[in-house]
């Protein structure tokens, strides 16, 4: 028995996938409640705040980085260098926040509450971001499942944190402050003290050390910035519709369209689950030059991601209007008809969660092509074409055509990287 408990304890799969599920959950969790517990308006400013904007500004701390960290095993840099360069991409990333929370301030798109509000939930997202350098340095020392337990019991710790702040005190302000401190509290506990009992890789460099020291930021900055650049502008044309709706109707519409929007990030989670055991194998055919069983595989994800996308799309037709009717009847009378009443513009959101599901596995498949150049082409397409139509459909049709649009905007960057990728040819042999 003690020995299943240690195993359990140190199981890479197991706690990987309980810190991302409940990471996953808690957007979900908190969005529902902090609109069943303080209203529309500021659940929709939280919603807003901690998926949307909190999350763009997380993607800026985070910097695209991780893949990089913890497939450094060679201890090119040590956890020092990785640890000053994220130090630097959080503090860039507060700075950002400030100025554009005051800009959207001075013209009179925010208030000072909402301003305050958003202030901290960006906050907290950038802390997010810079506790991930522990997590992905721990991951680096074979240690995946403090990674997992880090993420797993952080999340609780926020979740319980803010929901207690905000039943005793009917304070949103007060709550995303509360969960602030307990998210420090989480980086000494679940972060530093794991880190420091593990064994460091690579040559430690003091930052007294001026020359080496910049030399390995630039290094690192070149060695990421374009995966950084892709991912921020990816997640913007994910959530286009959301920004176009929180600008447009306000708060109080932003929070009922953030919780019908939440289930398509489960979409692309499941499709994870598929595509990411995957890819070692898939690389190491394109490496081989195995034309014939590189399309083959890559044949028989299509198949799967397509056929989770059918069922999930299926289940969301036929069950939505008892699942809208739950979901109502849990948030109160306040929300009478106004959950039920957005049955398509439901269904739409899981359609477009599907075709991102798949435009995913086509961003993968680029990536073990290595071609970066065409990934960072069809996001920035994308962007321009998110920026010049999110506001105006929703102008025009509300919360339908924010449906629509984020619809359109998946299914383009799923063609775009289809037949970006298709022109690829495979080197080497043909087959076996």
């Amino acid at each position: 028995m003690i020995g299943e408990k240690q195993s359990l304890m140190k199981n890479d799969v197991l706690w990987n996938a309980l810190g991302s599920m409940t990471y996953a959950m808690a957007s979900m969790v908190l969005a529902f409640f902090v609109l069943r517990i303080l209203g529309e308006k500021e659940g929709g400013i939280f919603g807003f705040g901690y998926s949307t904007l909190g999350q763009q500004f997380f993607i800026l701390a985070y910097f695209g980085i991780r893949p990089f960290h913890i497939t450094d095993m060679r201890g090119e840099f040590s956890f020092r260098d990785y640890h000053y360069f994220r130090i630097l991409s959080s503090f860039f990333a507060v700075l950002l926040s400030i100025f554009f929370l005051l800009y959207q301030y001075t013209n009179g798109s925010y208030t000072v509450e909402k301003v305050s509000i958003l202030f901290f939930l960006c906050l907290y997202k950038i802390l997010d971001g810079y506790i991930d350098v522990y997590e992905s340095e721990l991951q680096r020392r074979g240690k995946l499942y403090k990674t997992g337990q880090s993420l797993f019991f952080r999340t609780i710790l926020s979740v319980f944190v803010l929901l207690c702040g905000l039943l005793l005190s009917k304070t949103l302000l007060l709550g995303v402050i509360l969960m602030n401190l307990s998210q420090v509290l989480s980086l000494y506990l679940f972060a530093i003290l794991p880190l420091e009992e593990t064994r460091e890789l690579g040559a430690v460099h003091f930052i007294g050390e001026k020359t080496a020291f910049t030399q390995k930021m630039k290094a690192l900055f070149s060695g990421s910035v374009f995966l950084f650049l892709s991912v921020f502008l990816d997640f913007y044309v994910f959530s286009s519709s959301k920004y176009a709706v929180d600008a447009v109707l306000g708060s109080s519409s932003s929070g009922i369209y953030n919780l019908l929007f939440m289930p398509s990030n489960f979409i692309y989670l499941l499709a994870n689950f598929i595509i990411r055991p995957a890819l070692p194998t898939l690389a190491g055919l394109w490496q081989s030059g195995d034309k014939l069983r590189f399309k083959k595989e890559e044949s028989s994800l299509m198949k799967k991601v397509l056929l989770l996308s059918l069922l999930l799309f299926g289940l969301a037709f036929l069950l939505s209007p008892l699942a809208l009717w739950i979901l109502e009847k849990l948030l109160g009378p306040a929300f009478s008809g106004k959950i039920t009443g957005e049955r398509w513009t439901f269904c739409l959101l899981i359609l477009g969660g599907c075709f991102y599901a798949l435009a995913n596995l086509e961003y993968y498949i680029l990536v073990t092509k290595r071609q970066q150049k065409r990934i960072f082409t069809g996001y920035a397409l994308g962007a321009v074409l998110s920026f010049f139509t999110a506001d105006l459909m929703v102008q025009e049709a509300g919360f339908f055509f924010a449906s629509i649009q984020f619809v359109l905007m998946m299914l383009f960057l799923f063609l775009f990287f289809l037949f970006s990728g298709s022109h690829v040819k495979i080197a080497g042999r043909k087959g076996k």
